[in-house]
């Protein structure tokens, strides 16, 4: 007996349910992008904090700032999470600033 690891979904009868589920997938799609947005700036500030590039990582820090701010504006993420992100990173910048 395999289990499958994602659970089958029913269809829906009703048609409001129908739209949603029309919806949900449009919205997954949204959210996925902007996930992966967010991520790929953090990561960004992230490497170039590892590089040693002061520069480069103050330039990302900014533009990263933005993303993370729309992203959780959006209610992707949470407020909070959002400031701890950028809380972290501009403590990694300002480190490699005085270092």
């Amino acid at each position: 007996m395999a289990t499958s690891t994602k659970a089958k979904k029913k269809t829906v009868r009703i048609a409001s349910g129908r739209k949603r589920a029309r919806q949900d997938v449009k919205l997954n799609a949204a959210n996925s992008s902007l996930r992966s947005m967010f991520r790929s700036a953090v990561k960004g500030v992230q490497k170039a904090v590892a590089g040693g590039d002061k520069g480069k990582a103050a330039e990302l820090f900014k533009a990263a700032q933005s993303v993370i701010d729309s992203v959780a504006d959006k209610g992707v993420f949470h407020k909070n999470k959002a400031a701890r992100h950028k809380s972290r990173l501009a403590a990694k910048v300002k480190a490699l600033a005085t270092a």
